[in-house]
């Protein structure tokens, strides 16, 4: 079976709203979907690990290329 995959585009929007519509998309999705969002906060580097910690929601990857970051979340299997 195939991943769903999903983008969220939050560039331009400051803490904590980029945090806030990604729990918002991954409450949305199948359990074990795939949800890449992109910001440029500053504040995203650290906001989405810790939102993956105190969640549940699995990053699997969180890059940075100049003012731009990546991150790519797997929404917990038990909703």
């Amino acid at each position: 079976m195939a991943v769903m995959e999903h983008t969220l585009d939050v560039r331009g929007l400051r803490c904590p709203l980029p945090v806030l519509k990604a729990n918002k998309a991954l409450r949305g999705m199948p359990p074990g979907a795939e949800l890449t969002v992109l910001a440029t906060d500053p504040a995203a580097e650290a906001d989405f690990p810790a939102f993956a910690s105190e969640t549940g929601h699995a990053l699997l990857s969180a890059t940075r290329d100049g003012d731009d970051f990546r991150f790519v979340l797997r929404r917990r299997a038990d909703g």
